[in-house]
């Protein structure tokens, strides 16, 4: 199950593609005076697939009231540079003037790995296997991309990373090679940028791929997206459990520092959540950074709003012109019953409900990073 690709659909970035573009106008001059946490971050997404400017205005300002001082930025090669040398910045100019314009930092997810996927690539490119992915025109739109937009501070450019190696452990020398080259090419134009690997936590310990972690922990940081669910998508931890499997990541990075890429639990009683074990889970999660806050590289929560339900997960989904397939595998893996789950996991994992209310966790989330702070 590709929850990486998921994710990223269900976030900021579908509101991007179908915005309705007003008239409203906004300056990405910082407005902040608060105090903000650089290391503490928020995945800031709208309710609906339809927004006004002024509306993903106003979202960013709320989510920023809470103190957070980064987001997550969600970007792919086929949106970036849909033909060669050719850049398209209308999506990713909104996103990154409103995180600007509220002194948010920038972790980049531009992904060539998207768990079993690669990609997704422009049509120009083609769909290469991973020892024909074009290093030296990564590099160039990696470049364009840092360059165009200074608040960027660390990059990811491989999610569910243990699920792409899962059956295929002979390909990792080859991503290997990829990676470092990439690496060392984007840290001389930019040595300021952190760069690393993403990995599904709950992948990674409900089915014993320590060694693909150990294998690929590269880069500048070990990141880690975490569900507290079993293989079903059904949540089976308690909040203390949870802060264990956190725990455990500490222990994987080894010498690196943790970058908690997207932390979530869902409020979904389909699943075996409510807003109970979501609060004490936030709670639990921001006071483990604050006692650990010298090994880890930054914390963001996944994510501000809840979707409406059945609107998150379908077995096929689109980011621009390119399909990507949900699933795979066999069994109760790939079937309805756990993408229905998953739909329910993802659509109820805001601390805002789909109707504009905020849970218990919103307030929790507020005063735990004013004490971070």
């Amino acid at each position: 199950m590709n929850k990486k690709i998921l994710a990223i659909i269900t976030g900021v970035i579908i509101a991007v593609f179908i915005i309705e573009i007003s008239l409203y106008q906004f300056d990405s001059t910082s407005i902040g005076t608060q105090n903000k946490n650089e290391k503490i971050g928020l995945v800031i997404n709208t309710p609906t697939t339809s927004v006004s400017l002024k509306q993903l205005d106003d979202i960013y300002h709320k989510a920023s009231s809470t103190g957070i001082g980064r987001s997550n930025v969600y970007l792919f090669w086929n949106i970036i540079e849909p033909a060669k040398g050719e850049f398209d910045w209308s999506q990713s100019d909104i996103l990154m003037s409103l995180n600007k314009k509220n002194d948010q930092k920038v972790t980049l997810y531009f992904s060539i790995i998207n768990g079993e996927t690669l990609g997704p690539f422009p049509n120009w490119i083609g769909k290469p296997s991973l020892n024909a992915i074009p290093q030296d025109r990564l590099v160039i739109v990696l470049d364009e991309i840092l360059s165009r937009y200074d608040i960027i501070d660390t990059v990811i450019i491989a999610g569910e990373t243990e699920s792409q190696f899962r059956y295929s452990e002979q390909n990792i020398p080859v991503y290997k090679d990829l990676f470092n080259n990439v690496y060392s090419e984007i840290k001389a134009k930019h040595s300021d940028i952190k760069i690393g690997n993403s990995f599904a936590l709950h992948h990674v310990l409900n089915k014993n791929l320590e060694n693909i972690v150990e294998e690929l922990s590269l880069g500048d940081f070990v990141a880690f997206s975490y569900f507290p669910v079993d293989s079903l998508n059904d949540i089976v931890k308690t909040p203390e459990q949870a802060l264990e499997d956190l725990n455990q990541s500490l222990i994987l990075a080894k010498n690196k520092k943790v970058l908690f890429f997207e932390i979530s639990w869902s409020t979904s009683d389909f699943v075996g959540g409510n807003e109970d074990t979501q609060k004490e889970f936030l709670e639990k999660s921001l006071s483990f950074y604050s006692e650990n806050s010298s090994k880890i590289e930054s914390l963001t929560w996944y994510r501000q709003y809840d979707k409406q339900e059945g609107t998150c997960v379908n077995e096929q989904q689109n980011i621009g012109d390119s399909q990507i397939s949900v699933g795979g595998g066999s069994g109760l893996g790939s079937s309805e019953f756990v993408i229905e789950r998953l739909n329910h996991y993802i659509c109820n994992s805001g601390l805002i409900d789909f109707e504009g209310n905020p849970k218990s966790s919103w307030d929790e989330f507020k005063t735990q990073i004013n004490l971070l702070n």
